[in-house]
Order: structure tokens, then C-alpha cells, then sequence
């Protein structure tokens, strides 16, 4: 099954979506690639899901990629006197390591980590944002706050430091049990939650050791600052806007959003936009004018994929959503003003012999109006290339790598199949030729602009270009 456009939808797994006859659903409505969401669920069920997807993508003849999201650090006062209190504006507040329940002057706020990062004039937001307070004075196991913003703070609620860097791992003893658990099931991404510079994720891609590539969520403002380090540690970024927006003003998240997908792209790492994209489809048929916009504007920046998460994970209407999601894409791409758009931001090629066969074969498939350009690559380098150009036609992906065909159908343009190496520029041609024609991306007549690198099957090496005509 060919998608008729460039950018990928990345769907989430959850109770309105679990069964092997729902995941066919969500793959048939448009989901390129499924998210098992580790801050939910048991580890049977996400095995369950994982064998699904594997089963499906056996079927369809098509590959799938599975990223594994962890949970990471969850931040949150204790519990209450009553379960809840109201906290008035410019009331004194206490936060303190006791465990006794809180009451209307203090709460239990267990992260000996936060009070270690704290100074005067920090502020902390509660419940999501909801309600915020500033630290007037505070020690190693407390701080003296004033509300700034009022309102009910019930058991449990999360509490975000948005102007510090806490001294906390990505990774929690949850999290290292899920990765290992999801390295062992086969996971092509792992998504890293609560990164906040690049050492970060240094720790988590030693533990993976090459078995999956790494997405990291930009989620904390403290990772903003280093994004550039960031990117370039991570094999693709996630702009996770939701949590992203919780500790940044929510006029600055547009602006953030274009700044990271312009990074990724001149990078050239895959970027996923994901959060509250539709998210009147968890409890409306459709969405509103200004969710399709949203999603046409991360479209039109040049994402190589959008995610959906409660919309399918949880949402009444799970399959609408990703169809939804396919139309407006599918739309926008078919808009006069998107190729000339997405393309504004094509970065100089490198002095490469690499970049300068790619973007090559970019300027020539349009010179000659190509049916597509095929890749043949083993660590998907070229295709990652060919991708940030952002050309005109499909971007056909080649491999005999199981885990690289599998990875890169979260690629903008690409097409991937996995097949066998070739050995001689004859065989590589024919080969081209015959995929394009049976996958249904150029018929006879058409011509396909193909790179490789010579000697086949050596990674990170391309250095050929070619012509080919589709016969008969």
C-alpha cells in the first residue's frame, strides 16, 4: 500500500485501540507508525500491541515502525487532608519532605531533587499549569512559597520547575525496566521523556547500544536552550507541544515549534509534531477549523511525521481521527503553495561527495520530471539526504536492513522496502525498476534517479548517480 503523501502519521496505542482488528483499522485509515505509550499500560499489554503490529505489517507486505515512549520523571505532591485544598491568591504556602498528608499551610512535596534546584523567585506550577507559585525562601527539604495563582490542588497532582534544570536522569528505574523490556521485544524508536541537555540522552544511548535509534521529546525549556546539542545527539526529535506548553507561555509554542522543525531539518534528523493536534476527535467525529489548521501548518513547516495520541489511544473516535489526519495532509500537499513552501528551507549541501550526489539527484529528478528517487542504502544516511531536500517526488528507500526499512517509515517521502543487496549497477537498475513498477510508484515509460554507493554494500557511502528508463 503506497501513501499519497510525504508526511507520516505516528498513532497511539491505547484502550480505544488495542485489538489486532482496530490496529488494521488505524493502518488502513493512514497510521504509518504506532507509539507504545509506557506511562500507560502493563508490559503484557504492550507486548500484546507489539505482536499485533507485527502480525499486521507480515500481512500488508509493508513495513511498520513501533516507538516506544517512556515515561520518564513524574513530579507530584503528596496527598491531602480531604484530598484536596484551595489555595488562595497571594496566600503563604509551604512545600516540605514530610510525608504527613497537607493541609490549608503546607503539603508533602517528595523530590528532595527540587528543593536541591530552588531559589528565591522560582516559580512552580501545579496541576498542569493551573496554579502557580513563587518561592520567597527555601532550604535542602523545604521552601516557602506565595500563590501567585490560586485554585483546588487535589492528591497527587504534578508540579513542573519550569525556570530551573533539575538534577534528575531522564531515566527512572521504571523506565530503565520498560527500555530493556521494549529492546527485547524490538522496538525501532525509543522516544526519551524529561531531557534537559545532551548528556541526557548520551546515558540513554548507552544502554540501547545501537539496538533501536533514539527520539528525543523536547518537552522542558531547559532543552530549548541547548537544542542544537540536542539534535544532534538524538536521531529524531519529538515536539512534544502539550507538556512543552504547560511550562512556556502558550504564545511562544507556535514560534518554538517552527524553530525546532527548522533545526531538524538543516540537521537533516526526522521531526514529529505530537500533542492536542485534533483533540476534539477524543470525544467529536471531527475537529475544529483551527486543529486542521494546526495540523496543516506542521504539514506545511516540512514535519516529516504528526502524531496522534488520546485521539487514538483513548478516544471515541480512534479511526475518524487518523482519516482526519490523512485528508488534511493529503490536502495540503495537493495545495499550490506547498512545494514552494516546504522547500524555502533547503539547506546548503555539505562538501560532501554524499550531499552533493543528493542534492543532485533532487535538481535532476525535477529537470527530467522523475517518477521517483531510489536510495539504496544500509544505515538509511542516504535516504536521510534525499529527504532533506524535500524534492518534488517520492523518495524510494531500498535496504536489505530489517531494522532501517522499518526505522525510516517515519521519513518524509520515503517509500521503504526491503531487499536483497545487489552487486553490479546493471542489477541495481533492474532491481529499481522492477520495485518502483510493482509498488506503484512509476510505470513504463517513466524515468527514476537513482544514488548508491559503489562498492555496493558499503554504508555511508554514496557516491553514484544515475539515469534510468522504466521499459516494458
Amino acid at each position: 500500500m503506497r501513501r499519497q503523501r510525504k508526511a507520516k502519521i505516528l498513532a497511539t496505542l491505547g484502550p480505544s485501540s488495542s485489538d489486532a482488528s482496530q490496529i488494521r483499522e488505524l493502518y488502513d485509515a493512514g497510521a504509518d507508525a504506532f507509539r507504545l505509550n509506557f506511562s500507560h499500560g502493563s508490559q503484557d499489554e504492550h507486548r500484546e500491541r507489539y505482536v499485533a503490529i507485527r502480525e499486521l505489517e507480515r500481512q500488508v507486505e509493508r513495513p511498520i515502525a513501533i516507538v516506544a515512549d517512556l515515561q520518564g520523571p513524574k513530579l507530584r505532591v503528596g496527598a491531602f487532608e480531604g484530598g484536596q485544598v484551595d489555595l488562595e491568591d497571594g496566600a503563604p504556602y509551604r512545600f516540605d519532605l514530610e510525608k504527613t498528608p497537607g493541609d490549608q499551610r503546607r503539603a508533602s512535596l517528595p523530590h528532595p531533587e527540587i528543593f536541591a534546584a530552588l531559589n528565591p523567585g522560582t516559580n512552580l506550577l501545579l496541576d498542569d499549569g493551573r496554579l502557580r507559585v513563587k518561592v520567597e525562601t527555601c532550604g535542602e527539604d523545604y521552601a516557602e512559597t506565595r500563590v501567585v495563582t490560586g485554585g483546588t490542588l487535589s492528591d497527587r497532582k504534578g508540579v513542573n520547575v519550569p525556570e530551573v534544570v533539575l538534577p534528575i536522569s531522564p531515566l527512572t528505574d521504571k523506565d530503565r525496566a520498560d527500555l530493556d523490556f521494549a529492546l527485547d521485544l524490538g522496538a525501532d524508536w525509543i522516544a526519551l521523556s524529561f531531557v534537559q541537555r545532551a548528556e541526557d540522552i548520551e546515558e540513554a544511548k548507552r544502554l540501547i547500544d545501537g539496538r533501536a535509534s533514539v527520539m528525543t521529546k523536547i518537552e522542558k525549556p531547559a532543552a530549548i536552550k541547548v537544542l542544537g546539542d540536542i539534535v544532534d545527539q538524538s536521531d529524531a526529535i519529538m515536539a512534544a507541544r502539550g507538556d512543552l506548553g504547560v511550562e512556556m507561555p502558550p504564545e511562544e509554542v507556535p514560534g518554538l515549534q517552527k524553530q525546532i522543525i527548522s533545526e531538524c531539518r538543516l540537521a537533516g534528523k526526522p521531526v514529529i509534531i505530537a500533542t492536542q493536534m485534533l483533540e476534539s476527535m477524543v470525544h467529536s467525529p471531527t475537529p475544529t477549523r483551527a486543529e486542521a489548521s494546526d495540523v496543516a501548518t506542521a504539514v506545511f513547516d516540512g514535519a516529516d511525521a504528526v502524531m496522534l495520541s488520546a485521539e487514538t489511544a483513548a478516544g471515541d473516535y480512534p479511526i475518524e481521527a487518523v482519516a482526519m489526519m490523512n485528508r488534511i495532509i493529503r490536502s495540503t500537499e495537493n495545495n499550490p503553495a506547498y512545494q514552494r513552501t516546504v522547500r524555502a528551507l533547503t539547506p546548503t549541501p555539505e562538501p560532501t561527495a554524499a550531499d552533493a550526489i543528493t542534492a543532485a539527484a533532487a535538481r535532476v529528478s525535477e529537470t527530467i520530471s522523475a517518477a521517483a528517487i531510489v536510495t539504496y542504502t544500509m544505515s538509511g544516511s542516504t535516504a536521510l539526504r534525499a529527504a532533506r531536500e524535500r524534492p518534488a517526488v517520492p523518495i524510494m528507500l531500498l535496504t536489505n536492513q530489517r531494522d532501517t526499512v522499518r526505522r525510516y517509515t517515519l521519513l518524509w517521502g520515503a517509500h521503504c522496502v526491503h531487499t536483497s543487496d545487489v552487486s553490479s549497477t546493471q542489477e541495481m537498475v533492474e532491481k529499481a525498476c522492477r520495485i518502483a513498477v510493482a509498488e506503484g510508484i512509476a510505470a513504463s515509460g517513466d524515468q527514476l534517479v537513482i544514488t548508491a554507493g559503489v562498492p555496493f554494500g558499503t554504508p555511508g557511502r554514496t557516491n553514484l548517480l544515475r539515469i534510468a528508463w522504466v521499459d516494458d
